[in-house]
């Protein structure tokens, strides 16, 4: 089985950069999407995405935020949301339950310039955590997206120049030591556990991307129950069309 997830920083906009035709080339069992800013009926999917199911989660705010799973397997049961008002809001989360898995797709808060959004954030990670590991009580749980943290120095390029940046900050590297910690894998570094320059985002400043200076900032995370079903994971930093790029993860 294999599993794409991509912040596609609006998915309007990239159905005009090719995303139809490399979703043709790849297609994946399940594709899970991030900030897709639209909802289900402003987005006319092309033909390419015949027979996949389509579950929406778009925010109350026009044009923000807002994740999308679309899927060759019919789930047993979908939801949206974290089951947490003042979180549900935005669009952030859908969870799809299989068989032997649940699979959620996560766009978490960014704790934004100054990190003026930090307090918010860091309630965020701990509520989301707790309910990834509710779930895990009934069956294994793989959440992927982007989470807006880059978890060591090797996940970012210029690590002593972010310290106190968004996405780099003690407090949220701790929030993902908390994942860790808490029996999720996060799948890259399970099969590349040294590698540098792998990243996943780039600022559209001062030519980032072809610099390759990045972030690692979006993930499949998995129950540590699945580490023997985990056949490996990849980032696409070739695709284009967003300032993310997509990551996989295929499954025996």
């Amino acid at each position: 089985m294999r599993l794409i997830s991509w912040n596609v920083n609006g998915i309007r906009a990239v159905l005009n950069k090719g995303f139809a035709e490399w979703f043709a080339s790849e297609q994946p069992d399940i594709l899970c999407l991030q900030e897709t800013k639209a909802r289900p009926e402003q987005v006319e999917l092309p033909l390419e995405f015949a027979g996949y199911h389509q579950y929406w989660n778009a925010a109350e705010k026009a044009g923000y935020s807002g994740t999308l799973i679309l899927t060759k397997h019919k789930p047993l049961s979908v939801t949206n949301g974290i089951d947490i008002e003042h979180h549900d809001t935005e669009g952030r989360v859908i969870t799809a339950e299989f068989e032997d898995f649940y699979l959620i797709t996560v766009y978490t808060p960014n704790s934004q310039n100054e990190l003026r959004r930090l307090d918010y954030r860091m309630e965020w990670d701990a509520d989301f955590l707790t309910y990834c590991k509710e779930l895990e009580k009934s069956k294994p749980v793989i959440f992927c997206g982007d989470l807006n943290v880059a978890h060591t120095e090797i996940d970012l390029a210029r690590p002593k120049q972010n310290r106190k940046s968004a996405g780099f900050s003690d407090q949220e590297r701790a929030g993902f030591d908390n994942i860790v910690n808490a029996g999720f894998v996060d799948t890259f570094r399970h099969f590349y556990p040294e590698t540098t320059g792998a990243y996943t985002w780039w600022s559209y400043r001062a030519g980032a991307r072809g610099k390759n200076v990045g972030w690692r900032i979006d993930y499949f995370c998995t129950s540590e129950s699945l580490k023997p079903k985990l056949k490996s994971a990849s980032i696409l930093a070739d695709v284009m069309g967003s300032d993310h790029c997509p990551v996989t993860l295929e499954l025996h």
